[in-house]
């Protein structure tokens, strides 16, 4: 579990300061215009809502401390107002809070709106306080939801989904968020925000592209990293790990599950022109699990031999979810990604006996919002069962929660900004499935340099989900964005520091998509300068 929770936090935005943006220069016009006064404002209800209560509170700062299971803290936090505006929609019983954090001097003329993690819609307090941290005035919503695992609020009293809460968890409330936000911002201070930004990851980055595709006239700028779009076919296709070791009644260790992947780096590990322990594009990462097969592998003490079986749930896992009749369904953990994120599992018992433990967010969906059955057993999955409740989740949801509709055009006349980095050893949403939409966006939109104009994609190298955030690496992707918002700079690499296999620092500068980063023979390949991007290659 603590595993999880440290993953979970590292999808917060900017969360535990543990990668605070520099985006800190003064915008045009950004000093405040009235005599600050913590004071309940008056607010107006955005349209279908009504407003239940409004509060204002005096906050000193210091350390905030994060709610929830995500924890984290921030330091250094300066004296803010904290406004909360309680939100309904009339008939529907929900009771979501609004909460806009205002720093008392220093404000930099901008506004942010944060996004949540797992199933929690919004901030527990360590990205508010690191906005405000920075100059900013931010904003938050719960949506009327949990936190990150909770999820009794999928079904109402009779077993149906709770259609109200999981409209405000998908779409609505993030933008209720952003109107309210804006309205106390400008009651707070006199004037509206110079510019108004989104930063989110995972369920975060998910929220960021809903906001360019259903909401263009939000935010100037959108940083949505490792976005979990595609999130009714992905979220399913995250089971598939377990589906395929209980089938196949293999369960490989997680030193059996290590021994693969570091096999495979070490194999595709000099796509990009030299070994470094990264590979570059997983994607032309083509190692047979096989060749594995009866070689030695050392765990815990106890030498083991990797088997044919063992081999079969590797391939199938990498390979992704297909029907039994072979047809593709969804992308497979990225080679190099930490398999047993998603294949975790207990020791054998005295009998042998072994039982998965599967990751709890999809394990949730699929029982609740798809089965409408908690009592559902996922180990007792057949692949065709598994096959129907992945098309089941698709037509039921697609349009609720999907968020992969390409149509950018709105959010681009708007002049808005779209930035977005994604680990490519991500071991809970498939690159793969964040490239597939960049390019559907490219088709809808008329190529690649058109998108280009508005909307950039940047692939990190052996990090894992969120990882740039801190957890495995780092990078500033609201500092880019606001020199592309405020100086028209389009950002052509994104420098980030990335991980090794061998846990070694190394600074790369990410190269936007397609191009992908490659050796130019010569140089330390610790440092950035020694690579240069190009286009990839087609084989």
């Amino acid at each position: 579990m603590r595993r999880l929770l440290t993953v979970l936090a590292a999808g917060v935005p900017l969360a535990a300061a543990v990668c605070l943006p520099t985006a800190s220069a003064e915008p045009r016009d950004g000093s405040a215009a009235a005599p600050f006064a913590c004071s309940a404002p008056s607010v107006k209800a955005p349209a279908g809502t009504k407003v239940e209560s409004v509060t204002a509170v005096s906050q000193e700062g210091g350390t905030i401390h994060g709610t929830g299971a995500l924890g984290g803290t921030v330091t250094g936090v300066p004296a803010y107002c904290e406004v909360t505006v309680t939100l309904t929609h009339p008939g529907d019983g929900d009771h979501a809070k609004v909460r806009t954090w205002l720093p008392v001097s220093g404000w930099n003329g901008r506004f942010q709106g944060l996004g949540g993690a797992a199933y929690q819609a919004g901030d527990n307090g360590v990205g508010l306080g690191t906005a405000v941290k920075n100059g900013y005035a931010a904003v938050s919503t719960d949506a009327g939801v949990g936190d990150a695992l909770d999820t009794s609020w999928a079904l109402d009293s009779e077993g149906q989904v709770n259609t109200a809460l999981l409209k405000n968890f998908a779409s609505r409330s993030q933008h209720e968020a952003a109107a309210v936000g804006k309205e106390v911002v400008d009651a707070i201070y006199g004037k509206g925000p110079a510019y108004s930004y989104f930063t989110g990851c995972s369920t975060g980055g998910r929220q960021g592209y809903m906001e360019a595709q259903r909401y263009p006239d939000d935010y100037d700028g959108i940083l949505a990293d490792a976005p979990a779009v595609n999130w009714d076919e992905f979220e399913v296709a995250t089971l598939w790990p377990q589906v395929v070791m209980n089938n196949e009644k293999t369960y490989p260790s997680k030193c059996e599950f290590d021994a693969f992947t570091n096999a495979a780096v070490k194999a595709c590990d000099s796509l990009d022109g030299v070994k470094d322990g990264l590979v570059n594009d997983p994607s032309r990462c083509d190692f047979d699990p096989r060749r594995l097969i009866g070689t030695k592998v050392v765990c815990e003490g106890r030498e083991l031999t990797a088997a044919a079986a063992d081999a079969t749930v590797v391939r199938k896992i990498w390979d992704g979810p297909r029907t039994v009749f072979g047809k593709k369904l969804w992308y497979g953990i990225p080679i190099g990604a930490d398999i047993w994120a998603l294949a975790g599992h207990t020791d054998p018992d005295a009998d042998g006996n072994v039982v998965g433990t599967p990751f709890p967010v999809p394990a949730a969906w699929v029982k609740l919002w798809v089965a409408k059955d908690p009592s559902l057993d996922i180990s007792k999955l057949t692949y065709g069962q598994f096959t129907q409740l992945f098309q089941q989740s698709q037509a039921e949801y697609d349009k609720v929660i999907g968020t992969d509709d390409p149509d950018l055009s709105a959010f681009r006349k708007s002049g808005g900004k779209l930035l977005s980095w994604h680990g490519l050893a991500d071991e809970y949403i498939p690159t793969q499935g964040t490239v597939q939409y960049r390019e559907k966006a490219e088709r809808e939109l008329g190529g690649a340099k058109r998108v280009d104009d508005f909307y950039r994609l940047f692939l990190a190298p052996g990090t894992n989900h969120c990882g740039l955030n801190g957890a495995d690496g780092s990078a500033d992707g609201l500092a880019a964005l606001t020199a592309w918002v405020e100086h028209g700079k389009a950002p052509k690499t994104l420098p980030a520091t990335l991980i090794n296999a061998s846990g070694q620092s190394v600074a790369r500068d990410l190269c936007s998509y397609p191009q992908v980063s490659r050796y130019k023979g010569y140089g330390d390949p610790a440092v950035a300068s020694s690579f240069k991007c190009v286009s990839p290659s087609r084989h």
